[in-house]
């Protein structure tokens, strides 16, 4: 059997992953006059949180801290349209989903710092990935 990709064992990407499921679910349930409109952005926003990750993550060093702030922005964006879903009376019970989106914050937040804090602390930095993520903050706790 393969080794998992580190990109995978980030506890922020699980949870983008959940999160877009989630997301994805949202955006089924709204009109269908929407499809190409808040439900496409809804989808779009969540699935860009991972994916960034992931990419941020294969590319290493700073760009992954860089990778880190566009799933931010995504992150934010998603949390827009969720809100936006639910002042248009599209979604009434999004506040698990809000909570998971704050969660997802701040676990993005902190990999983000204790970056960082790592590239501050090296001057000399070896490019890629995995050296960077291996910090327990970022893992999954089941890792």
């Amino acid at each position: 059997m393969s080794e998992v990709p580190g990109y995978r064992r980030l506890r922020a990407w699980e949870l983008g992953m959940e999160l877009t499921e989630s997301g994805y679910q949202l955006a089924a349930q709204l009109p269908g006059d929407e499809r190409y409109g808040l439900a496409s952005q809804m989808k779009r926003a969540a699935a860009s949180v991972p994916m960034n990750l992931a990419e941020g993550y294969g590319r290493g060093g700073r760009e992954f801290v860089r990778f880190i702030g566009i799933a931010y922005g995504s992150l934010l964006e998603l949390e827009t349209a969720i809100e936006l879903a639910r002042r248009l009376g599209m979604a009434q019970d999004v506040g698990g989903l809000e909570r998971r989106t704050a969660e997802l914050g701040q676990v993005l937040n902190g990999l983000r710092r204790s970056l960082v804090a790592r590239h501050d602390a090296e001057p000399q930095i070896r490019e890629g990935g995995p050296e960077y993520a291996e910090c327990a903050c970022a893992l999954s706790p089941e890792n």
